[in-house]
């Protein structure tokens, strides 16, 4: 980055998400063959209320009491993952994050955004997101044509990697909740 941008910080706690009343919080360093970074998960215990999104004709809750979000933060990598579980344990999605960078601050896992993102459904649809936000940033000189283009770079390999059932890091999903669940606080 030339310092001239500003992105926004995503920290993996969520700790300034108001909706969450209740909850628990791990993270850990994992450095393994299939992935080196961070991974967080959130346990939301009880919500002020549900949220839903809405693809085409597809509603989805993300959140609501007993969720849980698991966050993979691997290092020098253009994304980051939200893998998002009912109160069931059953996926309702992944969440990609095309981003600057994953780095830690004051002991917490964070993203840089690059605004792009890629909405995969378990049915296997691929949704994308925020192509607007991004358009606006670079037009409006928030980021450099370096980053802009880095955005979309990132995105259309990621879409391919997923299209080819190589995205690996999703396959890692139940793997790292496991590893996080007991640690719950």
């Amino acid at each position: 980055m030339s310092g001239d941008e500003e992105l926004e910080r995503k920290f993996g706690d969520r700790s300034e998400w108001k909706r969450i009343i209740q909850r628990k919080y791990a993270q850990s360093f994992i450095d393994t063959k299939e992935f080196k970074g961070y991974i967080t998960l959130l346990n939301t215990i009880k919500v002020a209320k549900p949220s839903w999104v809405n693809y085409g004709e597809k509603s989805v809750c993300i959140v609501d009491d007993g969720y849980l979000w698991l966050q993979q933060f691997p290092l020098e990598k253009n994304h980051s993952v939200t893998t998002m579980f009912d109160a069931n344990g059953e996926i309702v999605q992944w969440y990609i994050d095309i981003c600057y960078k994953n780095s830690i601050e004051n002991n917490v896992p964070y993203l840089d955004d690059l605004y792009l993102d890629i909405v995969l459904l378990p049915t296997g649809e691929v949704i994308v997101k925020d192509t607007d936000e991004l358009e606006e940033a670079y037009s409006n000189g928030m980021i450099n044509k370096s980053l802009y283009d880095l955005a979309w770079e990132e995105l259309n390999h990621l879409k391919a990697l997923i299209t080819n059932n190589h995205f690996e890091l999703i396959k890692l999903s139940n793997q790292h909740k496991d590893i996080l669940i007991d640690k719950l606080n």
